[in-house]
């Protein structure tokens, strides 16, 4: 059993929490800017500013009942709200419970219920409909306001006249081993579990995560736009991330137009999913292609793959590719730079694998894309790739204060300052996940001679062919979905002959595709059968298909007549595919691989 441990670079005072981590942004720095709201047009807030703001929204949740423990909920897109009302909530001595704003309503009553929320904040008024249609069945819930309805004054104002000597009590009541939120997973399977993660889970990790990745996050002028959801873990971190580190952050949930937020916000560092940085690299090949110039893109995007390779070796680029990358920079390499704010050195990535070729691109370019992995549970980041040394293709060593292993049958297992104590009233739960104190994170991986972590796929979706072959799916999902016509990617085949596929077009990126390759404009269920499109597609699941054997190749894949979406019930909030929806609502596509139905055969 391979084993790895970071020893922790920082101790806390066991009696802090997370309101110290404030305290000492504004005692060190007061005036120095903290947070930039009013997206478009950002202006500053400073230390003591958000300081002075949080103490005044917390002074009203006292003063509406919230007490010490209380759960407060949260429902809302990522915007500096949410921020200001998590802090309050510390501040209050309250426990502020995250839900997505795409929450339907069942999944706001198991939540609400099952934390006892005893106070919500939500954005919209249709937010508040949702909630009310389930008020019935949330009888803990006292209280709804409403972001756009002015929540954030009607809490200033209620808290007027609650004293200072009671704030100074309510923020000093919490421990780092005290509960200081409680994340529901979004879970592809079973309804979600609760996840109550420590003041100490993040300030332990936060400030271990500053020692280790001071020149990315804590640099002077350090700053990042927060687009994720925050009632995902990841983003969550980041926020408190920031405050820690001294970085400026920003909020944005329009991701409509994302390249022109970064634009203007000119982040120098930036924390995505694989699936943005796949999405920036195919809307520079199109419009490479659209004037004219696909040619040199690919021969720029392939100098910045090999000149990133180089950077691996002991002697480094030679002269001509030295030469040759320089000129390609000014040509063409510059402008990713410059389309993600020109100001970025540096990328966090999780959630899925980057994909080898795609992170030595973006080094190439002048920017190092630093892969991490982790869970809920692991209150985000478990691994991280270092500054000084990433090893593209691998999710890192061990974030400080953290112990990996890999179990006999290939499993990760987790143990550390960032691990989750238990599951929100449910032992069951709770004793199936631990190994020994290790958590068993449900995910297959390797350790390298120096502890970085390699992910080769998830243990309960691996699939069994009829042959016995065992297959791990996202391998080749995670490649395949990196083309710009494909949006989803299912693999499937557990007792089946041979491997096939179900595939959605992306209907964002349909359109430029068509127009760079001289076809008419048409609707992804046209471009099905359009003999360029699957021609693209047949070279698609070729190239996957290189990346792993014979018996584990796609032989047949099926182009499905609508996408996968969160409302459609086949994607997770974090946008992992929910395999058993997707295999019950599309049953007959993948009877169709397999019954001699006419089709798609890989090549």
């Amino acid at each position: 059993m391979d084993e790895s441990h970071a020893p922790l670079l920082v101790e806390l005072d066991r009696a802090s929490n997370l309101n110290d981590l404030l305290a000492r942004r504004v005692a060190g720095t007061p005036g120095s800017v903290l947070a930039e709201r009013g997206h478009p047009d950002w202006q500053p807030v400073t230390a003591r500013a958000f300081a002075d703001e949080v103490l005044a929204v917390a002074r009203g949740l006292v003063a509406l009942g919230v007490g010490p423990g209380d759960r407060v909920g949260l429902m809302s897109r990522t915007r500096y709200e949410w921020t200001l009302l998590d802090f309050a909530a510390w501040a209050a001595g309250a426990v502020p419970v995250p839900l997505y704003e795409t929450s339907a309503a069942e999944q706001v009553a198991w939540i609400v219920g099952d934390a006892e929320v005893g106070l919500m904040v939500v954005e919209t008024p249709q937010h508040a409909a949702t909630v009310e249609r389930v008020r019935d069945r949330t009888p803990s819930l006292r209280t709804v306001l409403v972001l756009d309805e002015g929540a954030v004054a009607t809490l200033v104002a209620a808290g007027a006249d609650v004293p200072d000597e009671e704030m100074a009590r309510r923020a000093s009541l919490a421990t780092l081993d005290d509960t200081a939120t409680i994340i529901y997973t979004s879970g592809t399977t079973g309804r979600p579990k609760g996840v109550p993660l420590t003041h100490g889970n993040f300030a332990e990790l936060s400030a271990n995560a500053v020692e280790q990745l001071g020149v990315v996050i804590s640099a002077p002028g350090a700053r990042t736009l927060l687009f994720m959801p925050l009632a995902h873990v990841f983003a969550r971190f980041i926020e408190v991330l920031c405050v820690a580190s001294g970085a400026v952050l920003g909020h944005t949930a329009d991701t409509t137009d994302l390249l022109r937020d970064l634009g203007a916000f000119h982040p120098t560092f930036v924390l995505a999913v694989p699936r943005v940085f796949e999405k920036v690299y195919n809307s520079s090949e199109q419009k490479a292609a659209a004037a004219g110039r696909a040619a040199i893109f690919h021969r720029a995007a392939d100098t910045a793959v090999a000149w990133s390779r180089a950077l691996d070796t002991p002697g480094g680029p030679g002269l001509v590719l030295r030469l040759q990358h320089r000129v390609l920079d000014a040509l063409v390499l510059s402008k990713i730079r410059r389309a993600l704010g020109g100001r970025a050195q540096w990328a966090i990535s999780g959630g899925a694998p980057l994909g080898e070729r795609l992170g030595h691109f973006y080094r190439g370019c002048g920017l190092t894309v630093l892969e991490g992995y982790g869970l809920t549970e692991t209150t985000a980041p478990a691994t991280v790739n270092r500054p000084e040394r990433a090893k593209i293709g691998t999710v890192g060593p061990a974030m400080p204060g953290t112990s990996l292993r890999i179990a006999a049958d290939g499993e990760i297992q987790v143990r550390g300052v960032g691990v989750f104590p238990r599951y929100h009233r449910n032992e069951a739960a709770t004793a199936e996940a631990f190994d020994d104190g290790w958590f068993r994170t449900g995910d297959l991986g390797a350790l390298d001679e120096d502890g970085y972590l390699r992910i080769t796929g998830r243990k309960k979706e691996i699939i069994v062919t009829a042959g016995g072959k065992n297959v791990a799916p996202t391998v080749l999902e995670d490649r395949l979905r990196a083309h710009p016509l494909i949006s989803q990617v299912v693999v499937v085949g557990d007792q089946r002959p041979y491997i096939g596929a179900l595939v959605t077009l992306d209907a964002e990126g349909l359109p430029g595709w068509l127009a760079t390759h001289g076809r008419p404009a048409m609707t992804p269920a046209e471009a099905a059968t359009d003999p360029e499109v699957v021609a693209a597609l047949d070279a698609a699941v070729a190239a996957a298909n290189e990346e792993v054997s014979r018996a584990e190749s796609i032989r047949r894949y099926r182009v499905l007549a609508t996408d996968l979406t969160i409302a459609g019930g086949h994607l997770t909030p974090k946008l992992s595919i929910r395999r058993a929806e997707v295999l019950k609502d599309f049953a007959a596509d993948v009877d169709a691989l397999y019954d001699g139905t006419p089709g798609t055969s890989a090549p």
